[in-house]
């Protein structure tokens, strides 16, 4: 390990949980998801097959506003899987806002003729089977997945995530000094691109749902390769 402590407590049983919620799954394909399982959080995160996942949306609240695209891309600690990357323009159940449009480029147009996300669920969760899921800021893709389902099937979606915004805020926000605080110094950024350049990282074009998934399985691998040794178990990582 290179020099950073990694928290000992574990965050719940995933393992347990899926299988409970495999049973009480109505839905065929969230059934499926549950019974390919979750690995045992003492996995080493070097055996962990991982999926980025990222989203644009409507707006920022999952209740109200809706999925306009979702970017997935399959990685381990060692290889990312470009070849085996997903993506798709959905037509949300919301209204495209002019300051949500602004910032991912996605029109009417685009999504006039594009599938609704139960359309796109089946594949989805075949993609995300097995995976550990990897994103940057976790109330964006679990919140909106749950909500977005509990809208459409009314049943939710649960699993647990490695979130590289939160491990940024454990090693720069939580190590900010007393003092720093005090004179209330600016908070180090844990944007994606800000936090990607702290790695020497390359500078992508933001705010595209594939472009921000595999910007964020880079950010992992280098956060890991820094920060953390291979053997370390993925319950330490993942919420």
């Amino acid at each position: 390990m290179n020099g950073f402590k990694v928290e000992p407590d574990y965050p719940p049983n995933w393992p347990a949980m899926f299988r409970e919620l495999e049973q009480k799954a109505a839905n065929s394909c969230l059934g499926t998801f549950y019974q390919a399982g979750v690995v045992s959080p003492h996995t080493l995160i070097e055996s962990v097959q991982f999926l980025a996942m990222d989203m644009e949306t409507t707006g920022l609240n999952a209740q109200d506003d809706s999925i306009v695209s979702i970017g997935l891309v399959p990685f381990t600690l060692k290889r990312i899987y470009c070849s085996n990357a997903a993506y798709w323009v959905l037509n949300p159940s919301s209204e495209l806002s002019e300051k949500s449009v602004t910032f991912h480029h996605i029109t009417h147009a685009e999504i006039l003729n594009a599938p609704s996300l139960p359309e796109v669920l089946e594949p989805l969760l075949q993609a995300m089977a097995g995976k550990v899921i990897v994103v940057h800021y976790r109330n964006i893709e679990r919140e909106f997945l749950d909500a977005a389902l509990h809208r459409h099937l009314g049943e939710g979606l649960s699993f647990p995530v490695v979130d590289t915004m939160q491990l940024e805020a454990r090693m720069h926000r939580q190590k900010q000094s007393w003092i720093a605080r005090l004179m209330r110094r600016p908070q180090t950024s844990i944007r994606l691109a800000d936090s990607r350049a702290r790695y020497n990282l390359p500078a992508y074009q933001g705010h595209h749902a594939l472009t921000d998934a595999l910007a964020t399985a880079e950010l992992l691998q280098a956060q890991i390769a820094t920060h953390y040794s291979p053997e370390t178990p993925i319950g330490a990582l993942w919420d």
